[in-house]
C-alpha cells in the first residue's frame, strides 16, 4: 500500500482490508498503535514488576496484531512467556522487542509521509 513501506514491518495490504480502505481509520489506528507503543513500553522494564511486564506485553501483542506488525507480535508474545525469567533474559527481549518497535514505527511514519504527499496534489 505505502510507497515508502520500508522495513515491511507492517502489513498494510492486512490493514487496508481491515479498515474497509479507510485511510482516515487507518491513521486513526496507526496513531493508537504509536501511543500504545509507548504506554504500554513503560511497563516493560526488565528489573521491574514481573506482571506489568506482562500485562504490557499482552497489550503491546494485541495492538501489534491489529495493524498487521507480525514480528513485533511475536516478540511481545515472547515477553509475555517470559514474566517470570531473569532481569537478564528479559532485557535481551526487550532489546529485540525495541527494534521490531522501532521498525514498524518507521513504516508507520513512511506510511504517513505517503499520505501527506498524495494531499499535495
Amino acid at each position: 500500500m505505502a510507497k515508502r513501506d520500508i522495513t515491511g514491518a507492517v502489513d498494510f495490504a492486512y490493514l487496508d482490508n481491515f479498515c474497509a480502505g479507510d485511510t482516515a481509520l487507518i491513521d486513526e489506528v496507526l496513531g493508537l498503535f504509536a501511543e500504545q507503543a509507548q504506554l504500554w513500553g513503560r511497563l516493560l522494564d526488565p528489573e521491574g514488576d514481573g506482571e506489568a511486564w506482562r500485562d504490557g506485553a499482552h497489550s503491546l501483542k494485541g495492538s501489534a496484531l491489529g495493524i498487521g506488525a507480525g514480528d513485533a507480535a511475536r516478540v511481545c508474545g515472547e515477553a509475555e512467556a517470559a514474566w517470570r525469567e531473569t532481569p537478564a533474559l528479559k532485557a535481551a527481549i526487550r532489546d529485540r522487542l525495541d527494534h521490531a518497535l522501532r521498525l514498524a514505527l518507521a513504516d508507520i511514519a513512511a506510511w504517513r509521509h505517503e499520505q501527506a504527499l498524495q494531499g499535495l496534489r
